[in-house]
């Protein structure tokens, strides 16, 4: 009886924990998801008109930064441009691989390289060009958020 008694109280602080561990994730996951401003994934060749993709968005006066969700068959460049009334920046990412090894296995994970942050003097509508360099089988997502 006593043993059941020991491990009922050190089962009730488990679950606290992880209770608290999942409300924690859930409400950092939903910060980054209510300042994406942009998204697009690439995953089909046809999204790409001519070898790029264009669009435009409006962005108000602040500090932004790009994300990507890349892997290693994504672009080993991917150009982009931002193009507004006061506002041009353009950068040529590097897909990097990070190689990680474990006891039992060797992975890599994959970023791009490159200046990801940029500020907007005010509100306008900004057109955004993304380029793979040819490169339009693999898959990556793109974000910009605001910081």
């Amino acid at each position: 009886m006593h043993v059941i008694m020991n491990k009922k109280l050190m089962i009730i602080p488990l679950v606290l924990i992880i209770i608290f561990g999942i409300a924690g994730f859930s409400t950092d996951s939903s910060d980054n998801e209510n300042n994406t401003i942009f998204h697009v994934t690439f995953a089909d060749p046809n999204l790409y008109k001519n070898g790029e993709y264009n669009n435009s968005l409006i962005l108000e006066k602040g500090e932004y930064f790009f994300r990507f969700v890349p892997n290693g068959s994504s672009p080993k460049i991917l150009s982009i441009s931002l193009n507004g009334n006061t506002f041009d920046f353009s950068e040529d990412f590097k897909l990097v691989g990070t190689l990680h090894k474990t006891t039992i296995s060797e992975y890599f994970t994959w970023d791009y390289d490159g200046e990801k942050e940029f500020s907007i003097s005010e509100m306008q509508e900004i057109v955004i060009s993304i380029n793979p360099n040819g490169e339009t089988m693999g898959s990556i997502s793109v974000d910009i958020l605001e910081n």
